[in-house]
């Protein structure tokens, strides 16, 4: 099992929280045998560029969902495994992902991507909308 900086990690999961910055996401990845707080930022193609197909990591991203009488963000926590990862690095990430989870307590939906092609905006927030439940708009956009 992987150790982790949890300060780091905390204070990046809040900033993402956080309705007065404009940081829309978190990564955190390995650094050796330590899950460290790797990158925040606003842009969601930023986010997307940082898993590879070698790589494993995880996520932690805002979207906003709704209809057009009401916008509400959703959280979302990522659990990457790219396709070319080794089957004992990606046995370790199932454990490594409940610790990570004990930090990361508040999100929408979780979700397990391993392809490139998965890390598109509007499917994440479609399937954060899904989770939300009703939508109760009016028709119009």
């Amino acid at each position: 099992m992987a150790t982790m900086d949890r300060e780091a990690i905390r204070m990046a999961y809040d900033d993402v929280r956080n309705d007065h910055t404009d940081t829309m996401w978190s990564t955190f990845k390995y650094e050796g045998k330590q899950i460290v707080h790797e990158e925040s930022g606003i842009d969601f193609d930023e986010f997307s560029s940082k898993f590879s197909p070698e790589d494993r990591g995880f996520g932690y991203l805002r979207v906003t969902t709704g209809d057009e009488m009401s916008k509400r963000a959703k959280f979302v926590f990522v659990s990457w495994c790219g396709n070319e990862v080794g089957g004992l690095k990606r046995a370790k990430l199932g454990t490594d992902k409940s610790s990570l989870k004990q930090v990361l307590q508040s999100f929408a939906i979780e979700l397990q991507l391993s392809e490139k092609s998965e890390l598109d905006y509007e499917s994440i927030a479609n399937e954060a909308r899904k989770a939300g439940g009703a939508n109760y708009g009016t028709g119009q956009r």
